[in-house]
C-alpha cells in the first residue's frame, strides 16, 4: 500500500492524541528480542529540522526533501517535542497543522521510493525526556500514536537532558513491543560520550547501555560537532571503537554548514577521514548531515549535492 495512502487519516488520527494522553501504557505481549545486527550498509542520512526558510528577500518558502532522493538511505525529521500540556509538535507547530500537509506527503512519497523516515526526538530544546521520565504513563502514548499516525519508519532519541539509563531502556523496550522488530530505533550520543570520555547525552554511559539493551537497538547517530569530537582525523571514531561498539553500530555526523555549529570540516578533509573509515570498516555505519536545508554543496552545487557527494565518498 502507498504511504500516500496512510497519511489520509493522519489528521483525524493526531486529533485523537490528546485523548489517548492520559492513557496507560500500552499492554501488548513483548516481542521477540531484536537479532544481533550484521554488518551495516553505508547509511546516509539527512537530518530535516528546517521544513520553511526565510529567504534574504524576506519571502518564507517551503523546503522541499525530495531532491535528496537517490542519495539518502535516511531521513529524521523533527525535532518532535512533548509538551507540558501533553500535545505534541515538530518544532512549534502541531504535527497535524495545514502547512506540515506537503511535508508529510514529500516524506510519504520518499518512503514509497525506499527511503526511511524517522521522527528525530528531544534535541536541544528541553522538556520532552523530563515529561517522559515524571509521568511516563501519561506522555510517552502521545508519542506513540503520533507515530503511528504519520506511517513513521522508526524513532531516533536525541536526548541532550537528564534522562537516566533505565529511563532509556525502558523507552526503547516499550517502542519495540509497540511496533515491533521492523521498526528502526536509533539514538543520536555525542562522538565523546560514545567514546566514554563524557556523559552529556542522557547522563549515562552509552557502553552499558549497548550491552544492556543494543539488541533492540539499530544503530547510533554520532554527533562529532559541537566540541564533542570532529571528522578532522578518525581518531574519536576509533575511540569509539576501542570503547567496545563495532562499525556497523556508529554512524558519524558532522554539520553540513560551518554555520550550523563548531567541527565542520571541508570537503577534502571529509573525503580523507570519512573515504578511510569505509575502506578500513566494510561495514562502516555510514554519515550523517547536519541539517540538510543551509548544507553547503559539493562543487558548487545545491544543497542536496552534499549527500549526493557523501554516498559517492561512503560508497567508493
Amino acid at each position: 500500500m502507498s504511504r500516500s495512502l496512510i497519511r489520509i487519516g493522519a489528521a483525524l488520527a493526531a486529533c485523537l492524541l490528546a485523548l489517548t494522553a492520559a492513557a496507560g501504557p500500552a499492554t501488548s505481549a513483548p516481542k521477540d528480542p531484536k537479532p544481533e545486527p550484521t554488518a551495516a550498509s553505508h547509511r546516509v542520512l539527512a537530518f530535516y529540522q528546517t521544513i520553511y526558510e526565510t529567504g534574504s528577500d524576506g519571502v518564507r518558502r517551503y523546503v522541499d526533501p525530495k531532491p535528496l532522493l537517490g542519495s539518502v538511505t535516511d531521513v529524521n525529521v523533527g525535532a518532535i517535542h512533548l509538551n507540558a500540556d501533553a500535545s505534541l509538535t515538530v518544532n512549534d507547530i502541531p504535527a497535524n497543522h495545514p502547512e506540515l500537509g506537503v511535508m508529510w506527503d514529500d516524506l510519504a512519497t520518499m518512503q514509497d521510493q525506499g527511503v526511511t523516515v524517522s521522527a528525530f526526538v528531544g534535541g536541544a530544546a528541553p522538556g520532552t525526556y523530563r515529561y517522559l521520565r515524571e509521568d511516563f504513563d501519561r506522555f510517552y502514548p502521545v508519542l506513540r500514536d503520533f507515530l503511528r499516525a504519520y506511517g513513521l519508519d522508526g524513532v531516533d532519541l536525541d536526548i541532550e537532558e537528564t534522562f537516566s539509563l533505565a529511563d532509556t531502556i525502558r523507552l526503547v523496550d516499550t517502542l519495540r513491543a509497540d511496533f515491533g522488530p521492523d521498526f528502526v530505533i536509533t539514538l543520536t550520543p555525542v562522538a565523546t560520550d560514545m567514546a566514554g570520555r563524557t556523559r552529556f547525552s542522557g547522563g549515562f554511559s552509552y557502553a552499558e547501555l549497548e550491552r544492556r539493551a543494543g539488541d533492540r537497538i539499530d544503530w547510533y547517530n554520532t554527533q562529532f560537532y559541537c566540541g564533542w569530537g570532529d571528522l578532522r582525523t578518525t581518531t574519536v571514531y576509533d575511540q569509539i571503537l576501542a570503547n567496545g561498539f563495532t562499525p556497523g553500530r556508529v554512524v558519524a555526523g558532522t554539520v553540513t554548514n560551518p554555520a550550523n555549529c563548531s567541527g565542520y570540516v571541508d570537503w577534502p578533509t571529509f573525503d580523507a577521514t570519512v573515504g578511510t573509515l569505509a575502506a578500513r570498516h566494510p561495514d562502516f555505519g555510514g554519515v550523517f548531515g547536519w541539517e540538510y536545508f543551509n548544507s553547503v554543496g559539493y562543487a558548487g552545487g545545491g544543497r542536496e549535492s552534499w549527500f549526493v557527494h557523501a554516498a559517492d565518498v561512503v560508497n567508493r
